[in-house]
């Protein structure tokens, strides 16, 4: 657990952490797309903030992909773009640390973009290339602290724990599991 130490003690002085979930239209971040984001941001007192949003990706959602999220192109028609939406997610994520349930996936389509419109700006630049910010991964740290699992996927380890899904594969119920898993493992 030595290496969530610095986590552990943030937390304990007020840092602000951010959970957060993406779902996508497939699992590849250099082919497929960002179709929503979900977050909820908070410290030690609370829930500080909720930050939910629908994108359209410019392209179909493949039948496998909304098999798993039930996000479909009917509800993703006419909602903002990953452009449009990234400078408020990078504002809502400012200097938090960040938590995500297998973070080299959630946070490899988000570097991913960022890369893209940093190479290649259109009518907006981010301001770095990748996430600058320290990551926490509640797969990793849930193995830590709680060995022996039969399953630590997010849904399977969230059940473990007495914590129910409401909208199970949906980004801002996965983010709310996410931040719940961490508690757990700081507790």
């Amino acid at each position: 657990m030595a290496s969530f130490n610095w986590a552990i003690k943030s937390y304990a002085e007020g840092a602000v952490f951010t959970a957060f979930d993406i779902e996508t239209t497939g699992l590849d971040p250099k082919r497929d797309r960002i179709v929503e984001i979900g977050a909820v941001k908070f410290d030690r007192r609370g829930v500080i903030a909720h930050f939910s949003t629908l994108i359209d990706p410019g392209i179909p959602m493949p039948a496998e992909a909304e098999k798993v999220n039930n996000i479909s192109d009917k509800m993703l028609a006419g909602k903002p773009s990953l452009e449009e939406v990234f400078p408020d997610f990078l504002l809502f994520i400012a200097s938090t640390a960040l938590i995500a349930h297998s973070a080299p996936f959630d946070c490899g389509f988000i570097n991913e973009n960022l890369k893209i419109y940093h190479e290649k700006p259109g009518t907006w630049v981010p301001p770095y290339p990748c996430l600058p910010n320290p990551i926490v991964d509640t797969l990793v740290f849930s193995r830590e602290v709680f060995p022996g699992r039969r399953s630590y996927s997010l849904q399977n380890l969230a059940a473990d724990l007495g914590i129910s899904a409401l909208d199970a594969h949906r980004a801002q119920d996965d983010a709310r599991l996410c931040m719940e898993i961490f508690l757990r493992c700081l507790a």
